[in-house]
């Protein structure tokens, strides 16, 4: 599993489509890719992290304090793109991507926990829709985080 982190004063995602948006204040936008080896371990892993990641400054300016310390909310969007290999030619290959009957199950397992290690509700996207996500980076912090990289 894949996740690209963002420290955010506020972030949305919408699908004009479907007539349906999900935003948050302060907090973190997670985008999130799924491998066919994922497993829970690696969907508990990472979603613990993200709820104890100290990334927030406290009182004297050191980031010192994470999501939860700080009363912020989370924004979790699936994207596959994050498994894109670059290595040849000039179009991306997602062949590692999770396809959807995989991702799909794996998206929202991976919700439920994070929103049980966050102790509140978490917005969220629509899997494999045409979402617009819109977000004001805080920081900037942008921090990648790969349960198959864990030492």
């Amino acid at each position: 599993m894949r996740t690209v982190i963002q420290r955010v004063t506020e972030a949305s995602v919408s699908v004009p489509e479907e007539n349906y948006i999900s935003s948050i204040g302060k907090g973190l936008l997670v985008l999130a890719a799924f491998i066919d080896e994922d497993t829970e371990e690696d969907l508990q892993w990472t979603a613990k992290k993200i709820a104890a990641m100290r990334i927030f400054d406290d009182e004297a300016g050191v980031m010192n304090l994470s999501v939860k310390d700080v009363g912020g909310d989370v924004l979790a969007v699936s994207q596959f793109t994050l498994y894109a290999s670059t290595v040849k030619g000039n179009r991306p290959s997602y062949i590692k991507a999770a396809k959807p009957d995989v991702a799909v199950p794996l998206y929202e397992r991976f919700l439920e926990i994070l929103e049980e290690n966050m102790e509140r509700p978490v917005g969220k996207g629509i899997f494999g829709a045409d979402m617009k996500v819109s977000l004001l980076n805080d920081g900037p912090v942008t921090i990648i985080v790969d349960s198959k990289l864990k030492f």
